[in-house]
């Protein structure tokens, strides 16, 4: 006789827009990020027209894993370095925590730097 909480009862999907908008919270609750930014003109232009909230956000799905890549802008003044890889390690670390996948990679791709308080 098998065990109830081992039969399986169906699938899960988690969608594309779901872990992009993990990734949204993260980026924006992240010292030292302005925002977010498009990935190319394209599609800086197709969220004039239609906000967008995954904008700068690409999630691929490998198997059991996902790769994940972020298009941020950052505070003019800080440490580009360091606050990419704070990002890549918070977006990783929210991700598996909270959907319970395998995060293969997380890309983080600086589109530039802003004075966001010029005084």
């Amino acid at each position: 006789m098998q065990n109830v909480s081992q039969k399986v009862k169906g699938n899960i999907y988690i969608s594309h827009q779901a872990i992009a908008s993990i990734v949204h919270r993260t980026v924006s609750e992240t010292y030292g990020v302005v925002g977010l930014a498009p990935k190319n003109f394209a599609h800086g232009l197709a969220n004039a027209i239609v906000k967008d909230p995954c904008l700068g956000v690409d999630i691929h799905y490998q198997k059991k894993e996902v790769s994940i890549g972020v298009y941020i802008i950052i505070e003019y003044g800080t440490r580009i370095k360091t606050v990419a890889k704070i990002v890549a390690d918070n977006i990783s670390y929210r991700v598996q925590k909270i959907t319970g996948l395998a995060v293969a990679e997380v890309n983080v791709h600086v589109r530039g730097l802003r004075i966001s308080n010029p005084d």
